[in-house]
Protein backbone atom coordinates (compact mmCIF):
# COMPACT_ATOMS: atom_id res chain seq x y z
CA UNK A 1 0.00 0.00 0.00
CA UNK A 2 1.28 3.10 -1.12
CA UNK A 3 1.78 6.30 1.50
CA UNK A 4 -0.87 8.21 -0.13
CA UNK A 5 -3.28 5.35 0.11
CA UNK A 6 -2.56 4.48 3.71
CA UNK A 7 -3.19 8.58 4.34
CA UNK A 8 -6.66 8.18 2.91
CA UNK A 9 -7.18 5.39 4.81
CA UNK A 10 -6.78 7.12 7.89
CA UNK A 11 -8.41 10.03 7.17
CA UNK A 12 -11.09 8.31 6.28
CA UNK A 13 -11.45 6.26 9.27
CA UNK A 14 -10.96 9.40 11.10
CA UNK A 15 -13.82 11.05 9.58
CA UNK A 16 -15.69 7.88 9.93
CA UNK A 17 -14.95 7.49 14.06
CA UNK A 18 -15.60 11.49 14.18
CA UNK A 19 -19.05 10.83 12.77
CA UNK A 20 -19.95 8.20 15.74
CA UNK A 21 -18.57 9.62 17.85
CA UNK A 22 -20.94 12.48 17.27
CA UNK A 23 -23.63 10.09 16.89
CA UNK A 24 -23.12 8.58 19.78
CA UNK A 25 -22.76 11.92 21.98
CA UNK A 26 -26.28 13.17 20.75
CA UNK A 27 -27.81 10.00 21.20
CA UNK A 28 -26.76 10.34 24.73
CA UNK A 29 -28.01 13.91 24.61
CA UNK A 30 -31.70 12.94 23.46
CA UNK A 31 -31.33 10.29 25.88
CA UNK A 32 -30.65 12.89 28.98
CA UNK A 33 -33.81 15.26 27.37
CA UNK A 34 -35.84 12.46 27.86
CA UNK A 35 -34.91 11.59 30.74
CA UNK A 36 -35.23 15.26 32.17
CA UNK A 37 -38.20 16.12 29.96
CA UNK A 38 -38.64 19.86 29.10
CA UNK A 39 -37.04 22.37 31.17
CA UNK A 40 -38.06 25.85 32.22
CA UNK A 41 -36.54 29.21 33.38
CA UNK A 42 -37.07 29.65 37.66
CA UNK A 43 -36.29 32.90 39.31
CA UNK A 44 -33.88 32.02 42.25
CA UNK A 45 -31.78 33.91 45.02
CA UNK A 46 -28.23 34.92 44.57
CA UNK A 47 -27.87 34.78 48.21
CA UNK A 48 -29.52 33.65 51.33
CA UNK A 49 -32.50 35.54 52.30
CA UNK A 50 -34.53 36.11 55.26
CA UNK A 51 -38.18 36.26 55.81
CA UNK A 52 -39.36 40.03 55.58
CA UNK A 53 -37.01 41.07 52.97
CA UNK A 54 -37.54 43.38 50.57
CA UNK A 55 -36.53 41.52 47.34
CA UNK A 56 -34.45 43.51 45.21
CA UNK A 57 -33.40 43.09 41.11
CA UNK A 58 -29.63 41.86 42.31
CA UNK A 59 -31.22 39.44 44.63
CA UNK A 60 -32.73 37.63 41.83
CA UNK A 61 -31.31 35.51 38.96
CA UNK A 62 -32.75 32.94 36.50
CA UNK A 63 -31.59 29.43 36.30
CA UNK A 64 -32.22 26.51 33.74
CA UNK A 65 -34.31 23.34 35.70
CA UNK A 66 -36.43 20.61 34.85
CA UNK A 67 -39.51 21.73 34.62
CA UNK A 68 -40.98 19.15 36.99
CA UNK A 69 -39.24 20.99 39.18
CA UNK A 70 -40.20 24.14 38.74
CA UNK A 71 -42.63 26.22 41.31
CA UNK A 72 -46.31 25.44 40.50
CA UNK A 73 -48.23 27.88 38.40
CA UNK A 74 -47.43 30.63 35.58
CA UNK A 75 -43.83 31.66 35.01
CA UNK A 76 -42.68 34.94 36.84
CA UNK A 77 -40.00 37.20 35.94
CA UNK A 78 -37.34 38.80 38.52
CA UNK A 79 -39.02 42.51 37.82
CA UNK A 80 -42.10 41.27 38.80
CA UNK A 81 -40.79 40.10 42.76
CA UNK A 82 -38.54 42.94 43.14
CA UNK A 83 -40.26 45.70 45.49
CA UNK A 84 -42.31 42.77 47.55
CA UNK A 85 -41.31 41.35 50.67
CA UNK A 86 -40.79 37.49 51.29
CA UNK A 87 -43.24 35.92 54.07
CA UNK A 88 -40.21 32.90 54.26
CA UNK A 89 -36.52 32.91 54.24
CA UNK A 90 -35.24 31.58 50.56
CA UNK A 91 -31.69 29.50 50.90
CA UNK A 92 -29.05 30.63 48.15
CA UNK A 93 -29.97 29.04 45.30
CA UNK A 94 -33.79 28.51 45.85
CA UNK A 95 -36.32 29.14 44.13
CA UNK A 96 -38.47 32.49 44.60
CA UNK A 97 -42.14 32.49 43.38
CA UNK A 98 -45.23 34.64 43.96
CA UNK A 99 -46.63 32.34 46.57
CA UNK A 100 -43.82 32.94 48.70
CA UNK A 101 -44.39 36.78 48.81
CA UNK A 102 -46.44 39.04 51.45
CA UNK A 103 -49.77 38.72 50.29
CA UNK A 104 -51.39 42.34 51.40
CA UNK A 105 -55.15 41.80 52.21
CA UNK A 106 -57.32 43.41 50.09
CA UNK A 107 -60.48 44.97 50.63
CA UNK A 108 -63.31 43.54 49.24
CA UNK A 109 -65.42 45.28 46.51
CA UNK A 110 -68.59 45.10 48.56
CA UNK A 111 -67.07 47.07 51.13
CA UNK A 112 -67.11 50.34 49.02
CA UNK A 113 -70.17 51.40 47.94
CA UNK A 114 -70.82 54.03 45.13
CA UNK A 115 -69.28 57.44 45.49
CA UNK A 116 -66.36 55.47 48.39
CA UNK A 117 -62.85 55.11 47.49
CA UNK A 118 -60.46 52.85 49.40
CA UNK A 119 -57.27 55.13 50.12
CA UNK A 120 -54.02 53.93 51.04
CA UNK A 121 -52.16 55.72 53.56
CA UNK A 122 -48.73 55.17 55.92
CA UNK A 123 -49.79 56.93 59.31
CA UNK A 124 -48.55 57.21 62.69
CA UNK A 125 -50.25 54.93 64.70
CA UNK A 126 -50.49 51.77 66.95
CA UNK A 127 -50.48 48.14 65.08
CA UNK A 128 -52.20 47.10 68.16
CA UNK A 129 -55.31 49.25 67.46
CA UNK A 130 -55.33 50.16 63.73
CA UNK A 131 -56.80 46.82 62.31
CA UNK A 132 -59.49 45.64 59.92
CA UNK A 133 -62.80 46.88 61.08
CA UNK A 134 -61.63 49.79 63.79
CA UNK A 135 -63.05 53.25 63.25
CA UNK A 136 -60.58 55.94 63.47
CA UNK A 137 -60.04 60.10 63.63
CA UNK A 138 -57.06 61.03 61.18
CA UNK A 139 -54.72 64.31 62.11
CA UNK A 140 -52.73 65.85 60.04
CA UNK A 141 -50.21 67.71 61.27
CA UNK A 142 -48.64 70.51 58.53
CA UNK A 143 -45.08 72.00 58.01
CA UNK A 144 -44.64 75.57 58.06
CA UNK A 145 -41.89 76.89 55.39
CA UNK A 146 -38.93 76.87 57.78
CA UNK A 147 -40.28 73.05 58.18
CA UNK A 148 -41.12 73.23 61.65
CA UNK A 149 -44.25 72.10 62.74
CA UNK A 150 -47.44 73.98 62.04
CA UNK A 151 -50.93 73.20 63.35
CA UNK A 152 -52.80 69.87 63.99
CA UNK A 153 -56.28 69.38 62.96
CA UNK A 154 -59.14 66.66 63.42
CA UNK A 155 -58.96 66.53 59.40
CA UNK A 156 -61.50 63.55 59.10
CA UNK A 157 -63.75 61.75 61.78
CA UNK A 158 -64.89 57.78 62.40
CA UNK A 159 -63.30 56.44 59.29
CA UNK A 160 -64.09 52.73 58.61
CA UNK A 161 -60.15 50.76 58.49
CA UNK A 162 -60.55 47.85 55.67
CA UNK A 163 -57.17 46.75 55.86
CA UNK A 164 -54.26 46.85 57.82
CA UNK A 165 -50.46 45.92 57.54
CA UNK A 166 -47.23 46.58 58.29
CA UNK A 167 -45.45 48.95 55.98
CA UNK A 168 -43.36 48.35 53.44
CA UNK A 169 -40.33 50.54 54.51
CA UNK A 170 -38.52 49.45 57.60
CA UNK A 171 -38.04 52.91 58.31
CA UNK A 172 -41.68 53.77 58.95
CA UNK A 173 -42.17 50.54 61.27
CA UNK A 174 -39.33 52.06 63.06
CA UNK A 175 -40.73 55.48 63.26
CA UNK A 176 -44.36 53.90 64.63
CA UNK A 177 -46.41 53.62 61.47
CA UNK A 178 -48.95 51.32 60.26
CA UNK A 179 -50.45 51.08 56.38
CA UNK A 180 -54.06 51.01 56.27
CA UNK A 181 -56.58 51.37 53.59
CA UNK A 182 -59.51 53.81 54.68
CA UNK A 183 -63.11 53.79 53.27
CA UNK A 184 -63.29 57.39 52.38
CA UNK A 185 -65.59 59.61 49.84
CA UNK A 186 -63.50 60.51 46.76
CA UNK A 187 -63.13 63.96 48.01
CA UNK A 188 -61.70 62.50 51.11
CA UNK A 189 -59.33 60.78 49.33
CA UNK A 190 -57.95 63.35 46.86
CA UNK A 191 -57.23 64.98 50.85
CA UNK A 192 -55.09 61.97 51.79
CA UNK A 193 -53.37 61.59 48.96
CA UNK A 194 -52.63 65.44 49.10
CA UNK A 195 -51.92 64.82 53.25
CA UNK A 196 -49.55 62.39 51.95
CA UNK A 197 -47.40 64.25 50.09
CA UNK A 198 -47.31 67.62 51.98
CA UNK A 199 -48.30 67.52 55.58
CA UNK A 200 -45.71 67.07 58.03
CA UNK A 201 -47.74 63.73 59.71
CA UNK A 202 -50.74 61.79 59.66
CA UNK A 203 -51.98 60.04 62.46
CA UNK A 204 -54.51 57.86 63.19
CA UNK A 205 -56.39 57.61 65.92
CA UNK A 206 -58.76 54.67 67.19
CA UNK A 207 -62.63 54.93 68.33
CA UNK A 208 -63.85 52.75 71.21
CA UNK A 209 -65.96 50.54 69.88
CA UNK A 210 -69.40 51.82 68.81
CA UNK A 211 -68.27 55.60 69.34
CA UNK A 212 -69.95 57.32 66.71
CA UNK A 213 -69.21 61.14 68.23
CA UNK A 214 -68.66 64.10 66.10
CA UNK A 215 -66.07 66.02 67.56
CA UNK A 216 -66.26 68.91 65.08
CA UNK A 217 -63.63 71.30 63.48
CA UNK A 218 -60.67 71.46 65.82
CA UNK A 219 -57.07 72.65 64.96
CA UNK A 220 -54.03 73.13 67.66
CA UNK A 221 -50.57 74.88 66.87
CA UNK A 222 -47.63 75.97 68.63
CA UNK A 223 -49.35 78.43 70.83
CA UNK A 224 -52.20 76.07 71.95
Amino acid sequence: MTRRRRAAVLLGLALLLGTLSATHMARREAALRAQLGPVADVVVARDDLAAGHTLELSDLGVRTLPARYAPPGEPVFAAALAGHKLAVAVPNGGAVSAELLQQRPQAPESAIARGQRAVDVVATGSPQAVVAGAHVDVLVTTERRDRTSGATRVALEDVEVLAARAPAQAEDAEKGRVDATLRVTAAQAVYLAAAQSFARDVRLLTRAPGDRRKIGALAVDDGL
